[in-house]
C-alpha cells in the first residue's frame, strides 16, 4: 500500500461517527443507535450516562433558543419554577381597543338595575360566601349560559358590584384604569385612569387589588399605591391618595395587593414597606372626605386584605403583617393582641376565616401550613393561643371557605376538606391549579389556575366533582364575584360573565 492510500485509511471516519453525529443532533436516535450497536454492555452504559447528560443540556439550548426568538415563554403559574408556555396570558391592547371601538358605536346604556351585594373582594363579609340568591347546581346537566365573554386589561382584580355594575382594576399600557361595566352585557361604562404600570417578573404587569363599592363610591387601589374615591355613576374622581409615598414607605416586591376595606365611616388601606421615621403599614381614612382618620403599625405589611369581624362580642380589624398577625382597635388602630407568623418571602396572601366568635383559621403557602388561633380576654387584656397547626391546607394564593362545621380549601394546587376542631384532614383530591373558590348553594365554585371552571359538592365524608369545563384557557389568579346570580371571571386578557341564577331568564337590553 502506498503513502497516499495510507493516508486515507488513517483519515477515513470511525465506524461510530454516524453514532455520535445522531447523538449531537437527536439525543433519542443517537441512544436507539447506541443499544442497537455490537458494543460491549460496558460501552452502551457509559454511552446512555453521557446521552442522559448531554439530553439536560441540549433540551435547555432548545429551549434557550426558542425563548430567544419569542416562540417560548416562561409563565408563573404558582409552582416553584416557572412553566414553558407558547400562549402566555397577555393583554392584547390591539384587541382590546378594537373590542371598544365596537361597543361605542352601539348607543347610550340605561336602565341599569341590580342588587347592593357583592361590593368587594371575597363578598360582602370578605369570607367569599354567596348568599344572596340560590344558584343552579345542575351544572354537568345544564351548563351555565355564558352571558358574554370579552378582552381586558392586565392585572389580578376581581369585580365589585352594585347596581348592575361591575367594577374592576385592569392595566391599560401604561396605564391603570378602573373601569365600570354592564353586569348584564358587559358594556363598558365609564374609565377613570392615571399613568402608572406596576410589574414584577413572576406575576407580570398590572394591579394586584379589587375595588370596593359603598355609598355610590368606588375606592381603588394601584399596583404603585394610587388610591382613588371614585363616584360611581360618573367615573368621576373624588378624592386621591399615594399612599406608598404619604406614608413614608416603599412599594412592596409584588406591589399593593391587599384591597381596600370600607367600614363604618372609614376605608382602610396597606401601604407597603415603612422606611421612614414616622412611617406606617396601615392607613384609615374618611370614607367620604379622605381625611386621614388614623395610622398603624411601623413595620413590613402583608399581601392579605384586612378583614372586619367580631371577636368575643367586639369588632375589629384582622391584618397581616410581614411578622404577625394582629387585631386592631377598629377606632383608633391601637392593637388588641397579636400571634406571631412569618411566611416566606413575607407572602401572607390568604385571608383568615371566622371559625367561632373568638377562633379564627389562618393558612400560607411556601411550607407554612395552617394553624388555629383561640383569641380571649382577661381582666381586658387579649391574647392569641395556637391551638393546633399542620400542613394540611396550604392556601398559597387563595382563602379556604367555612361551610357546615367543615373548611374548604386549595392546598396549594389540590382541594382539601378538613375539619376546624382537630385539624384532621377529611379528604384531598382533585388538581385545580393556583385558583381560587367561592362558597354557593352548599357547593365549592372553583376559577381553577387554568382557566377552567369547576363546581364541586361539599361532602366532608368525599370529593364530589359536578363538573368542569374550560372558560378563559392560561393562567387565571383573579378571584370569581358572583351578584344578582351572575358569576364573573376575569384573569389578565379576558373575562367572562355566567348566569347561574335559578331564574332562567335574566334581564335583557
Amino acid at each position: 500500500m502506498d503513502n497516499e492510500s495510507a493516508e486515507l485509511v488513517v483519515k477515513a471516519p470511525s465506524p461510530g461517527w454516524k453514532q455520535r453525529l445522531a447523538t449531537l443532533t437527536f439525543p433519542p436516535l443517537g441512544l436507539w443507535m447506541v443499544w442497537t450497536s455490537a458494543s460491549s454492555f460496558a460501552r452502551k452504559i457509559f454511552g446512555t450516562l453521557f446521552i442522559a447528560v448531554y439530553s439536560v443540556l441540549y433540551v435547555a439550548g432548545c429551549a434557550a433558543v426558542l425563548l430567544k426568538i419569542d416562540y417560548l415563554h416562561l409563565e408563573w403559574r404558582g409552582r416553584g419554577i416557572p412553566s414553558l408556555t407558547h400562549t402566555p396570558v397577555r393583554t392584547d391592547y390591539d384587541q382590546l381597543e378594537q373590542h371598544r371601538q365596537r361597543q361605542s358605536g352601539q348607543g347610550t346604556i340605561t336602565n341599569l338595575s341590580g342588587g347592593i351585594y357583592w361590593t368587594g373582594f371575597r363578598g360582602p363579609r370578605r369570607d367569599g360566601h354567596y348568599t344572596e340568591q340560590p344558584i343552579r347546581t345542575d351544572w354537568d346537566s345544564n351548563a351555565p349560559e355564558l352571558r358574554w365573554k370579552q378582552p381586558c386589561g392586565g392585572g389580578y382584580g376581581s369585580f365589585a358590584i352594585a347596581n348592575g355594575v361591575a367594577f374592576t382594576i385592569e392595566q391599560r399600557r401604561e396605564k391603570e384604569a378602573v373601569v365600570a361595566y354592564d353586569l348584564k352585557i358587559g358594556w363598558e361604562l365609564w374609565v377613570n385612569d392615571w399613568e402608572a404600570r406596576f410589574f414584577e417578573q413572576m406575576g407580570g404587569e398590572g394591579p394586584r387589588t379589587s375595588p370596593a363599592y359603598h355609598d355610590g363610591k368606588v375606592y381603588a387601589l394601584g399596583g404603585r399605591g394610587e388610591f382613588r374615591c371614585i363616584d360611581a355613576k360618573t367615573g368621576e374622581s373624588i378624592w386621591r391618595h399615594d399612599v406608598v409615598g404619604e406614608n413614608g414607605c416603599k412599594v412592596l416586591y409584588f406591589g399593593c395587593g391587599a384591597s381596600p376595606l370600607v367600614f363604618d365611616d372609614k376605608v382602610l388601606v396597606f401601604t407597603g414597606v415603612p422606611t421612614g421615621a414616622d412611617a406606617k403599614g396601615v392607613v384609615a381614612y374618611h370614607k367620604d372626605t379622605g381625611d386621614v382618620v388614623w395610622r398603624a403599625i411601623d413595620e413590613q405589611i402583608g399581601y392579605a386584605s384586612p378583614a372586619v369581624a367580631e371577636i368575643l362580642g367586639d369588632r375589629q380589624l384582622l391584618v397581616f403583617s410581614a411578622n404577625y398577625f394582629r387585631g386592631l382597635n377598629p377606632e383608633n388602630g391601637e392593637e388588641m393582641w397579636k400571634f406571631p407568623w412569618n411566611v416566606q418571602h413575607d407572602n401572607s396572601i390568604a385571608q383568615p376565616v371566622i371559625v367561632s366568635s373568638n377562633r379564627v383559621f389562618i393558612s400560607a403557602g411556601y411550607g407554612k401550613g395552617c394553624a388555629m388561633l383561640e383569641i380571649s380576654r382577661t381582666d381586658g387584656k387579649w391574647s392569641a393561643e395556637e391551638l393546633w397547626k399542620n400542613i394540611f391546607m396550604k392556601n398559597k394564593l387563595s382563602s379556604s371557605v367555612l361551610h357546615d362545621g367543615y373548611l374548604y380549601g386549595l392546598d396549594e394546587d389540590r382541594l382539601v376538606c378538613m375539619d376546624p376542631e382537630t385539624g384532621r384532614k377529611q379528604w384531598k383530591d382533585g388538581r385545580y391549579g393556583y385558583g381560587q373558590i367561592i362558597l354557593a348553594a352548599g357547593h365549592i365554585v372553583v376559577a381553577c389556575g387554568d382557566g377552567d371552571l369547576a363546581l364541586v359538592k361539599c361532602n366532608p365524608n368525599q370529593h364530589e366533582e359536578v363538573t368542569r369545563f374550560s372558560v378563559l384557557g392560561g393562567k387565571t389568579w383573579n378571584h370569581p364575584a358572583l351578584a344578582d346570580g351572575m358569576l364573573l371571571m376575569r384573569n389578565a386578557a379576558t373575562m367572562a360573565c355566567f348566569n347561574v341564577s335559578t331564574i332562567t331568564a335574566y334581564g335583557t337590553r
